[in-house]
């Protein structure tokens, strides 16, 4: 037994990392915005949650932040299993050691869609503008832009894509898994089901009780706010008059000047800044990821922007936060490969 004893010290001193502590820490703080001041009705303090990596409070090193935005009717929270993934992406030497951090963007809809809104709160400047000062002056983050990255999920997909582009001064790489809302297709097409449902619900309980109705309602508060328009206060830009469709013309063009697809001409230049741009979907998602995705990637490609476009095989979440899933196999060492590190 002594013997045994002997061996073990001695490994342990040979390789003192395999005898630390190898798990994380989570800290969660409210951030009182003012970006987030709104008529709305929403809560302009807003909790984050911030993923430190192991040792973080045993040395004084500085750490690239990874800002993780979550999906449509998520929160800020990182569960036992995210932040068992996360030390694994360090364990296992997918990245070197990193800050991740979510901030919350539930509102009274269920999502922010990450957008400045005269109704809702200005998101956009939030994320890009507050919370970056936030954790700058309150974490040991490596304050530069070389140093941040953007990523998230669905909502926090295309979130993550649409602030990368209008801010590369403050990110420079971009993840989004199965990003959303790119483009008027399928599913929030015109002709699809969503728009003609949605035109039939006129309370908010009513509202509760559907899926893509309730999406269509928060992406309106944010994109084409109306004050004076109950119920929801915001306007559509596809209505029905029996049979007929009607468009809002001007409602339509405010909605494409928020989707990627219609936005990249004009922002190119912006996204050539970046660093790295990748995207990904789930063979088995929803019809409109792919189709999206591919109309997103085929303009950047157009525009001499290069980027990663992938396809895996999955549906819409059952391969993100897994230990086969895109955060730990994908996203990790995206960032590993693209950020600055100490």
């Amino acid at each position: 037994m002594r013997i045994i004893l002997a061996i073990l010290y001695i490994f342990c001193l040979a390789y003192p990392s395999f005898s630390q502590n190898n798990s994380g820490k989570i800290v969660t703080q409210i951030i009182q915005s003012k970006a987030l001041q709104n008529p709305g009705g929403e809560n302009p303090n807003r909790r984050i949650s911030v993923y430190l990596p192991p040792q973080y409070e045993q040395n004084n090193q500085r750490y690239p932040v990874i800002y993780y935005l979550h999906g449509f009717m998520g929160t800020d929270s990182i569960s036992p299993n995210m932040k068992m993934i996360l030390d694994q992406g360090i364990s296992a030497r997918k990245i070197r050691p990193f800050i991740l951090v979510i901030a919350s963007q539930y509102t009274l809809y269920e999502g922010s869609f990450y957008s400045n809104s005269r109704l809702t709160g200005n998101w956009v400047d939030f994320t890009a503008q507050e919370l970056v000062s936030h954790m700058d002056e309150n974490f040991r983050t490596l304050a530069k832009r070389e140093s941040r990255g953007i990523g998230g999920h669905s909502m926090g997909g295309y979130g993550a894509f649409k602030i990368g582009m209008l801010h590369p001064e403050v990110f420079s790489s971009v993840y989004a898994l199965s990003p959303g809302l790119l483009a008027f297709v399928k599913e929030f097409g015109p002709n699809s089901s969503s728009f003609r449902e949605l035109q039939n619900i006129k309370t908010q309980e009513d509202l509760k009780r559907t899926y893509y109705p309730k999406v269509l309602v928060a992406v309106a508060r944010a994109w084409s706010p109306n004050p004076a328009k109950a119920p929801f206060y915001c306007d559509f830009p596809f209505t029905y008059e029996g049979d007929k469709m009607v468009v809002n013309q001007a409602v339509l063009e405010k909605w494409e000047q928020n989707m990627p697809v219609y936005m990249v001409d004009k922002y190119a230049d912006n996204l050539r800044k970046l660093t790295a741009i990748k995207m990904d979907w789930g063979r088995n998602d929803a019809p409109r990821f792919p189709i999206q995705i591919g109309m997103l990637s085929q303009r950047l490609e157009n525009l001499g922007i290069t980027h990663y476009a992938e396809e895996y095989i999955g549906d819409h979440g059952n391969k993100i936060w897994s230990k086969d899933g895109r955060v730990l196999n994908d996203l990790l060492p995206f960032f590993n490969d693209y950020l600055s590190f100490e």
